[in-house]
Formats: C-alpha cells, structure tokens, sequence
C-alpha cells in the first residue's frame, strides 16, 4: 500500500476544513485536504439558499449567548477569529461583504460560488495538495498520538490530523457521519444526535389551508411544564402538513429533541404580532365601532390573512358573517384565546434529509477549546458542526465552522514551530 507524508491532513473540504487548510499552508506547512465527493465546498454551495450568510454583526459575547449553555466553549476560537477577521480574510482573498439589513453579512455577490472559487483559488495558490473522491476509512494512531489515516489505497502519514467531516445533514450532499464513526473507533464519545434546522410536521390538518401567506413575528413557545422556557420569534409559513420558515428552523433544534422523548411536543403560536388577548378585544371592538355592519371574518383579516382567519373562525366554531356583537361569551372568549396563542402539535420531522446542521456530535468535554485538540489523542483536532455545538439561523454556524478551523490550523503552526 502506497505511503505518502505531510505536515497536516484534513478531511474534509467544507468551510471548516479548507480554512484550516489554508492556515496551516500559509505557516509553511505541506498540508493535505481529503474530501470524498467530487468536488470541495458542496455544502457551503447550498448555504443560505445559495446566497451564503456568511456570519453576522454580533460581538462575540452576544454570538456565544445564541448557542446556549455550552457557547462559551468557543470564546477562544472567536478571540481567534471572529466576524471582524473573517470580513478582512475574505477582503484579502478579493470577496467583498456587506450587511443588507446591518445583521446578517453575506458576499456583496449573494452567490456561494464567490466564496468557494475564491477559497479555491487560495489554496491553489498556497500549493494545497486537494485530492476528492476520497473516502477516510480510519484515522491510525499509536497509543496516544495520532500517525496518519487510512483509504481504500493508500496511507497517508501526518502527526496532524484535523476532521472537519460535517455532521449528518442533507446526506445529498455527502453526509453520512464518517466523522463521528472514526471518532468513535479511536475512544472519543458523541452526544445523541438529532437533525436540526428544518420543517416540522404537525397534527392538526387545517395549516394545510393556509399556505399561501408568511406570517411576520409570530412568538413560537413549548407548552410543557418543563420546558415553558424554550421559545422564538420570527417569521413563519404553513404548509401541506406543518410548519416552516426562520422561526421553525431556528425553534426545530429545541423541538426534534423532544419529540424522540415525548413523540408529541405541544406548542403555543402567536400569530398577531405579539397582541395579547385584551389588546385583541380592543382592536376588534374598534373596528367595529368604525363599521357597525362589518363581519367577524373581516375584522379578523385586519390581523391575519383570510385563509388562516377562516381557520381560526372554524375552531371558535363561529360563522364567518357573525356580527361580532351578536357572538356568544364562550365563543368569543375562545376566539380571542385563539388568536392570543393559537396551539398546534408537533409530531414529527422529515429526519437529516431535510435538516441544514445536526445537534449534537463530538463531546466538548473531549476537545481542549483553547486549540480544538483531541484530550484523548494528541495530535488529532476536530473542527465545525462534527462538535456539539449549533447555533440558530443568521450566520451563527458558518462562523463557528470559519473560527473553529482557523483556531485548530493556528494551534497546529504554535505546536510544531
């Protein structure tokens, strides 16, 4: 079997590991990038629908808060390399960025293709030796330290071995968890792993008949007694058999853990633009002091849209042409609870072909947050979504896959002079 050696070997070619590759080739180093589909980046090609939300405005403080108990873990990849260094990375590699909204960066292109080609280019220009179509099957070592890993042909020797494989999301474009079964295999642990970021299916039939309309900050929360905490805001959109949009995405990395315990999640949604149930009575009162003939279905189209306002009527079980005035207390009472907190039941998820990241991966307890350097096999770096940690929509993984990598290739060049 052929051997081949090298200062560092990634694998994996996604935003994690070829901005590893390149930190480490910019220190010299004869570095490896080993990807096994065809071409480097076919992830990041689909980020933001293509558009590729790079990072966001936040400071680093704020950033680790999105990310939950355990976002402290990336203060010293963020002290490394946060939204700031990525911009001017970027702006020296010929990307420029701006932020549309002063939140969310993306390239000033909109397109993902200017990030890989200009990645691309780089490591071309660094000597990056970049071999595709190439499966990792094992990562070798020698007690405590990492010597190389393993193809189907070849042996390719390195005392630095950084994966950035990625977590189980979209297998489309590759995923199958490599990363995690070779981690397994040489002692290192991974929490239990559930698809995040996506669509979620629901019980009730009805959001079927309100797909045409996205529905603007809608107040997403869990009605179960141990987890009333959990909650979101932002835009959402019904569909033929759930729910979608930035809010589900963001909420569905709380959600799918839930529901592999519970089967049955329960959840409150507050569709009219955070009014509660007084400020509702009020606004419905007024509308009709200004058109007394006016009917009920009318009123409530001047909060939501007439397809879920029907819906909503329906629950009540109230006729569209009521006169407000003429309906009963207890319907109008469930009315107004329905248009306060509408409750829908999340039963289930389309599984990681649908889902843009994974919660979960790699133990953080493993991994030294100061050089993402294994604690159990010296030499052996992880980097990106293969660790537990993940982040809501806006840029939030991206840069923590850009951080994490520049922080492992950075530890790397310290370690070996």
């Amino acid at each position: 079997m052929k051997k081949k050696i090298y200062d560092v070997i990634i694998i994996g070619a996604g935003a994690a590991g070829m901005i590893a590759a390149i930190t480490s080739a910019r220190a010299s180093k004869s570095v490896l990038l080993l990807e096994k589909l065809s071409q480097v980046g076919s992830k990041l090609k689909a980020t933001g629908g293509g558009r590729c939300n790079l990072t966001n405005t936040l400071s680093n403080e704020e950033f680790m808060t999105k990310f939950g108990r355990d976002g402290r873990f990336m203060q010293d990849a963020l002290k490394a390399f946060n939204h700031e260094d990525l911009i001017e990375f970027f702006s020296n590699i010929g990307v420029g960025t701006h932020a549309p909204d002063g939140f969310k960066i993306f390239p000033t292109s909109h397109s993902s293709l200017t990030i890989i080609n200009a990645l691309e280019s780089e490591m071309k220009k660094l000597h990056i030796e970049i071999q595709c179509s190439q499966k990792v099957k094992t990562i070798l070592h020698e007690k405590s330290e990492v010597i190389g890993i393993k193809t189907n042909d070849t042996i390719f020797i390195s005392s630095n071995i950084i994966v950035a494989t990625g977590g189980l999301g979209y297998p489309i474009l590759g995923a199958q968890g490599d990363g995690y079964k070779m981690a397994k295999e040489i002692g290192h642990t991974t929490t239990k792993l559930h698809p995040a970021m996506m669509p979620l299916l629901t019980k009730e039939k009805w959001v079927k008949n309100c797909r045409a309309d996205t529905i603007a900050k809608v107040e997403l929360r869990v009605e179960m007694k141990k987890h009333k905490k959990l909650r979101a805001t932002g835009d959402l959109i019904f569909t033929k058999n759930g729910i979608r949009g930035p809010v589900v995405l963001d909420f569905a990395r709380e959600i799918t853990p839930l529901i592999d315990k519970y089967s049955e999640v329960p959840i409150l949604l507050n569709l009219t633009n955070g009014m509660n149930e007084e400020q509702i009575s009020k606004h419905l009162k007024n509308t009709l002091d200004s058109n007394p003939d006016i009917e009920i279905l009318e009123q409530i189209c001047t909060l939501l849209p007439k397809p879920l306002s029907c819906e909503l009527l329906s629950l009540a079980n109230i006729d569209p042409k009521e006169k407000y005035s003429k309906i009963q207390g207890v319907k109008k009472a469930k009315l107004l609870g329905l248009l306060t907190w509408t409750p829908l039941t999340i039963t289930g998820h389309d599984g990681f072909k649908m889902a843009m990241i994974t919660r979960g991966g790699i133990s953080l307890k493993e991994i030294d947050p100061k050089t993402m350097q294994s604690k159990i096999i010296d030499g052996l770096y992880f980097c990106g979504e293969i660790i537990n940690l993940d982040g809501p929509c806006g840029g939030y993984n991206l840069q923590w896959s850009f951080s994490s990598g520049y922080l492992a290739g950075v530890s790397i060049n310290k370690k070996n002079g």
